[in-house]
């Protein structure tokens, strides 16, 4: 896993690199603008020669650029620096790194200026961006404002370092003009802005850039964690020979109804596919023909239901029965919204024993709800988009996009149950108030169905004998990897479920080992996450 960090939280660490660690900031400085040139001398190649363009601020992020412009000259290439306000109003660690720079620094001064970059933009190969860092709180305004516009109107091939400028590094929002890059440089570890979209569109491609401060320093302290592959891969190892179905666990699948038998079959089918050794579809009696027939390899069981076909209050004892002979329940998908069925809905989710996986119409039955799980009978998962979560906290779709990490850590430690917030960057947390956000998945999985296939391969995972949390990431991160190759495979427009569920088997099967030296390259399907 790869931390996330609050501002606060870098600059924290950046004091206790210099004040507990002894590490002088202009070492971090140069640390981190070396990283970077090698970086860009890489992705340029070859760098000699090339015309390389260094926007430089007044403060630290201006004086990480001064060390990117030396090390590229060093290289061979033609480098132009241009700095937003005077040099001689550059101070500490940047100013430092300034005197360190044997070359000119020209002086943007006016609008006339500002307005030339774009000029100077279009002639470069790279355009490097050290205007503003992780400090920034309100919008980027003045001469900077007007330089980042004119960058943006070149489409000159842009490196940002430590963050796009123009972003807050923990906001999801572009709170005013910002930089559009096509590789952000980040120092130490990921921003939050870099994860949450829209912000994170500006980022492009990320590198992370170690600056010489020891791993368990940088950890230290941080609650919110990018995930990688290799956090996945350990709780799937091989097969033993002996292995039978019973070793692989027993799900139970409480889904469907009139009109909604897919989204039961798809859950139950992704439930197999994501290794469970069996798996039971419970559904209205009226339409268990149906379920059936549309998923040969899941027994099916037919409950009581209500005159409009959705399943009854008396079905209930059934259903405990048939939990109490498997290891995990799904709860949810296509049930419906009858009132009966949801008082049903509630009363499973405080008496059913096993752990639990609750999505769709189990989610809206949640809606003013939430004070019956403190007491659930067993661990219980949540898997909402937006609107099923601002449901259960009772505020605004808006409200939870704006803030999706702290939503997500709000609900699990409030209601001590694990929970994903769906979307681009899909939100895990856990009780304790840790939060991962995973990096895999594409807008192609914007359709329907997509998410019964997450419920049961989540199902799968806790009937597997994985505890919630693993099961909860790993199901997030194989289902956008499975839509990742779907992809690869068939493109974004046409994607539909039963593609993700077919290309279940390739996201379990394990990675090639990496060909470019050992570094994490992210998904292997498009991935945007990189460490360097």
């Amino acid at each position: 896993m790869l931390p996330v960090f609050t501002a606060a939280e870098m600059r924290a660490l950046d004091s206790r690199a210099m004040s507990q660690l002894g590490i002088p900031g202009p070492r971090l400085m140069e640390a981190a603008g070396a990283g970077a040139a090698r970086l860009i001398a890489e992705r340029f190649a070859p760098i000699e020669g090339k015309g390389v363009l260094v926007l430089c601020g007044k403060g630290n992020n201006g004086g990480d650029g001064f060390v990117v412009a030396r090390h590229l000259k060093a290289r061979g290439a033609r480098v132009r620096v241009l700095l937003v306000g005077r040099r001689a109003e550059v101070r500490g660690d940047a100013a430092q790194a300034l005197s360190r720079w044997r070359g000119r620094v020209e002086e943007i001064l006016t609008a006339a200026q500002a307005a030339a970059v774009g000029d100077a933009a279009r002639r470069a190969d790279v355009l490097v961006d050290g205007l503003l860092g992780t400090g920034l709180e309100g919008p980027a305004r003045g001469l900077t404002a007007s330089v980042i516009e004119a960058v943006n109107e070149s489409r000159a091939p842009v490196v940002a370092l430590d963050l796009p400028s123009g972003l807050n590094a923990d906001s999801a929002e572009i709170i005013g003009p910002a930089i559009r890059a096509r590789l952000t440089a980040t120092f130490a570890g990921w921003k939050r802005a870099l994860l949450l979209h829209p912000a994170a569109h500006c980022a492009g491609e990320v590198a992370v850039i170690p600056i010489g401060i020891p791993g368990a320093e940088v950890n230290r302290g941080i609650a919110t964690w990018l995930l990688e592959e290799a956090d996945i891969r350990r709780h799937f190892p091989a097969r033993p020979r002996d292995a039978h179905k019973g070793s692989y666990g027993h799900l139970l699948v409480v889904a469907g109804s009139v009109g909604k038998t897919g989204a039961a079959a798809l859950a139950g089918r992704a439930a197999l596919r994501s290794g469970a050794g069996l798996v039971t579809v419970a559904t209205p009696a009226s339409q268990q023909p149906i379920v059936a027939a549309l998923g040969m390899e899941s027994m099916t069981e037919p409950l009581p239901e209500t005159p409009a076909q959705t399943l009854s209050l008396k079905s209930k004892e059934r259903i405990l029965e048939l939990a109490a002979r498997t290891d995990a329940v799904a709860l949810g998908p296509g049930l419906s919204l009858d009132p009966e069925t949801q008082t049903l809905i509630r009363e499973l989710l405080r008496e059913v024993a096993k752990p639990m996986v609750v999505d769709a119409d189990g989610l809206t039955a949640l809606a003013g709800s939430c004070e019956l799980l403190a007491g659930a009978a067993g661990p219980r998962l949540f898997t909402p988009h937006p609107g099923e979560m601002a449901r259960m906290l009772g505020v605004s779709v808006s409200e939870v996009q704006a803030d999706r990490l702290e939503m997500v850590r709000a609900l699990c430690a409030r209601h001590q149950v694990w929970a994903v917030l769906k979307g681009a960057g899909s939100v895990i947390g856990a009780p304790d108030g840790g939060v991962f956000v995973n990096p895999t998945g594409n807008p192609g999985m914007a359709t329907g169905g997509s998410g019964d296939v997450l419920t049961g391969m989540a199902g799968a995972f806790l009937a597997r004998g994985l505890e919630p949390l693993p099961a909860l990431q790993s199901a997030v991160y194989l289902h956008g990897l499975a839509g990742d190759l779907a992809c690869a495979r068939w493109g974004e427009e046409g994607l539909i479920a039963g593609d993700l569920i077919e290309a279940i088997p390739d996201a379990l099967r394990p990675a090639a080992p990496p060909t470019d030296g050992g570094r994490a390259a992210g998904p292997r399907a498009g991935g945007r996450a990189r460490a360097s």
